[in-house]
């Protein structure tokens, strides 16, 4: 009421790593209800011309085909380590679309994969995957001790370095007039394992002492996306992973 704004971009959300998904389904499912719901609902109430909101792509159903496409959302349950906070996130996107047909309300969601970049929350137990490795790692070095994997390192993932993500947000608010969801990812090609994640980051602290330990779960094996839609629309230079990494580490030793 106080800002009146034209448009929302909702990225708001209790989201964490796979062992905080696991360990606060509960708290992670109420409060991302209760934030969507807001947000959606004032966006109605403020008649906001486009609101954005994100997802993520680890709510997709757990035993689907590959690669995944946007109407896959709701055929079948997501993985049981995270279900609260992706049927959080699925109600976001039925709250959204269900304003689209009542009200033909601009509101429209993105679906990323896995983010990273500067100022993530690198947490050690609540962090995503590779902020968490990146503060393991400079610790493991700094105490002289092995760094700890959790995991067989085995899973694949796609990620895409936040400041493309950042860049792809405005071109879609500013140029994308359709109201289908889109999923915001890097090519299938560049979809890289846990393992090979944590040996570039070791690579970059010039440490090569890794151990993965297999008593931890590894969570879903994979869920690779299709990212046709976006590329249909637009035309972006995603940056590199070896790029995004050395960036992201060389933000993390200048504000640890």
């Amino acid at each position: 009421n106080k800002i009146k704004p034209d448009y929302v971009i909702h990225l708001a959300a209790c989201v964490g790593g796979l062992f905080k998904n696991m360990n606060k389904n509960l708290e992670i499912f109420e409060i991302n209800l209760l934030i969507n719901f807001n947000v959606i609902k004032c966006c109605h109430l403020y008649k906001i011309k486009k609101c954005i909101s994100c997802l993520s792509t680890c709510i997709f159903p757990d035993n689907v085909t590959y690669p995944i496409k946007e109407n896959m959302l709701h055929n079948g349950k997501p993985h049981e380590s995270n279900y609260g906070y992706s049927y959080a996130k699925r109600l976001l996107e039925i709250h959204s679309r269900l304003y689209r047909e009542t009200h033909n309300s601009k509101f429209i969601c993105i679906i990323p994969c896995n983010i990273y970049g500067e100022n993530d929350n690198f947490s050690l137990e609540e962090g995503h995957v590779i902020p968490a490795l990146i503060h393991q790692c400079y610790l493991s070095k700094k105490f002289n001790k092995p760094f700890v994997v959790k995991g067989t390192g085995s899973p694949l993932r796609q990620f895409i370095y936040v400041e493309d993500l950042a860049n792809i947000i405005l071109l879609i608010l500013e140029k994308y007039e359709g109201n289908d969801d889109l999923i915001v990812a890097t090519p299938e090609k560049d979809e890289i394992s846990i393992k090979n994640i944590a040996e570039l980051i070791a690579h970059y602290f010039e440490y090569d002492n890794i151990k993965f330990d297999t008593n931890y779960s590894d969570g879903q094996y994979k869920k690779t996306v299709d990212n046709t839609k976006l590329r249909n629309f637009i035309d972006y230079k995603m940056t590199d992973i070896k790029t995004g990494l050395s960036n992201t580490i060389n933000w993390f030793k200048l504000n640890y």
